[in-house]
């Protein structure tokens, strides 16, 4: 019988009691098991993300199923998340999801091998959650653990897919929270190249959205507002493509589009074209900065991931870019561009594989530099 004890409200205390079945399978002693079905569970901020990946299988169809529930409409009166309130849901809604996302996999609890989790960088209160839950879990079915670096899973995402490329290549991660350049030397060897100075690619198209009217989360709405919108009405800096590098920044581009919005007669054609200037903006910034980013590293192959990598004027630049040097674009499918449990598991599974685990306490790092993690 499984049981959860609820958060005490005053205290935010989270206790879990997980699945009383002893079944053991070596214990969280770091054993290396060459087919392993891993349980990954991601909870870094306002989505509830759950899978089973199995390594006994190969491509897409090792990821044996994933579950995603997203906090939107909690978050959505507020214009953002709240971080109490994203703790408290991921409380809620993690069993059942575990549950859910079990049976669709057609397996049972005692069928699990290894249990992968976020273990950072995201907030706090989100992160302790799924770090807590996963390490009861462990605990209980005597089986290892990894906490995974949450930009490391989505770095790896677009390798789940059929026909995953193979390092050296550079990846661009991109979405509300991070955008960064980052050559990949091998799987747990990542040098930054580039990152933002400002506001991340993801967050300058919530603000923007925002500031024209646009519902939370805004991000999406204004890139479908952008299909709508005639090119070239409006044509916005590209910023930090006229000088070396490969930073990022992208608070100036944000403050052009309010002037813009602000001068404008603000009808809805000049939204959807304001809308367009700006994503072609953003657009064309990334892929210069792609670009010299692959000549800097000596590599022809950029894998894209994050939630603004979902983006379809943003994959057909890079694409055609990539073709052009004789390389490819890698994108992980669209359902994986952001937070889920899915590479999670496949992240944990890669260094529980190696060997690699944590040992068996509650232990997250809210801020974490990915230069850090030991090679796989």
């Amino acid at each position: 019988m499984d049981k959860l004890q609820a958060p005490n409200p005053e205290y935010g205390q989270v206790v879990c009691v997980l699945w009383d079945l002893p079944v053991p399978r070596g214990g969280d002693r770091g054993v290396i098991i060459a087919g392993m079905r891993v349980l990954g569970i991601e909870s870094s901020c306002d989505e509830t993300g759950v899978a089973v990946y199995d390594t006994d299988l190969a491509g897409s169809a090792a990821l044996r199923a994933h579950a995603v529930y997203s906090q939107i409409a909690l978050h959505a009166e507020y214009g953002g998340v709240v971080p109490e309130l994203a703790s408290r849901d991921h409380v809620r809604k993690l069993l059942p999801l575990v549950r859910q996302t079990l049976a669709e996999a057609g397996l049972g609890v005692g069928d699990i091998d290894g249990v992968a989790y976020t273990a950072g960088p995201g907030l706090v209160g989100a992160l302790l959650v799924g770090a807590g839950v996963a390490r009861s879990l462990a605990w209980a079915l005597e089986v290892p653990a990894v906490g995974v670096h949450h930009m490391e899973g989505h770095l790896l995402a677009p390798l789940m897919e059929d026909d995953p490329p193979e390092a050296p290549f550079v990846a661009l991660l991109v979405s509300g929270g991070h955008t960064q350049l980052v050559a990949v030397d091998a799987i747990g060897q990542y040098r930054l190249l580039g990152e933002t100075l400002d506001d991340a690619a993801g967050e300058a198209f919530d603000k923007t959205a925002k500031m024209m009217g646009l519902p939370y989360p805004g991000g999406p709405q204004l890139a479908r507002l952008a299909e709508q919108g005639t090119p070239g009405v409006y044509r916005f800096a590209r910023p930090m493509t006229d000088r070396p590098g490969l930073d990022f920044s992208f608070s100036g581009l944000k403050t052009q589009v309010l002037m813009a919005w602000r001068d404008s007669d603000q009808s809805e054609q000049t939204r959807a074209d304001i809308a367009r200037g700006f994503e072609d903006a953003v657009v064309e910034t990334l892929s210069i900065k792609c670009e010299r980013a692959l000549e800097a590293a000596g590599t022809n192959v950029i894998v894209v991931a994050g939630g603004v990598g979902a983006n379809k004027r943003l994959r057909a630049r890079l694409q055609q870019m990539a073709e052009r040097l004789g390389g490819r674009a890698c994108f992980p499918r669209p359902a994986l561009c952001t937070d889920n449990g899915a590479m999670i598991a496949f992240a944990g599974a890669l260094r529980l594989q190696a060997g690699q685990h944590n040992p068996p306490k509650v232990d997250v790092t809210p801020r974490w530099d990915m230069a850090t993690l030991p090679a796989v």
